[in-house]
């Protein structure tokens, strides 16, 4: 006859899940309060390869894996401004002005992400590295809106990350 397990026998007693809500983004130069949103790393395989293998196939990783952007939404307030936080970042990249590029060393920052327990430990931490700026949208606007905060969105591009813990 099968077995019905109860609730409590699948899961342990002191189960507490990390919620979506308890983060801190920490980007040098970007007051960490004005972080709306932001993804966890993603990271993608290289292709496969087919080894034949009598009547079939033996399937191994060939070529190099990736990183995938992440996007991070920062809040745009009157002070400290947003969006000049972010365009001092740009002008590591491209300074519109003179039209000059930046070094690597000036553009690149490392940042880190910090999920947090209900009390403010952090539970889970990504060190995520060489990450620039590949594109940023500083939000349009409405004279029909009723006062939704202006936003900036950022897309964001990293050598390599690391979950510490």
């Amino acid at each position: 006859m099968a077995e019905t397990l109860s609730v409590t026998d699948m899961l342990p007693n002191k189960f507490e899940p990390k919620r979506k809500h308890r983060w801190v983004l920490a980007i040098e130069g970007i007051d960490a309060f004005l972080v709306k949103s932001t993804s966890r790393p993603k990271w993608s395989g290289g292709s496969i390869q087919e080894l034949p293998f009598i009547n079939s196939y033996r399937r191994i990783a060939s070529g190099k894996g990736s990183w995938d952007s992440i996007s991070v939404t920062i809040y745009d307030p009157i002070a400290p401004s947003g969006a000049q936080q972010v365009m001092e970042w740009i002008r590591t990249h491209h300074e519109s002005v003179s039209g000059r590029a930046g070094y690597a060393d000036f553009y690149k920052r490392d940042i880190q992400l910090k999920l947090l327990d209900p009390v403010g430990t952090v539970v889970e931490l990504w060190d995520i590295k060489g990450a620039f700026l590949t594109g940023c949208d500083f939000g349009g606007l409405d004279y029909g809106d009723g006062g939704t905060p202006l936003e900036v969105s950022l897309s964001i591009d990293y050598d390599n990350a690391v979950l510490q813990f």
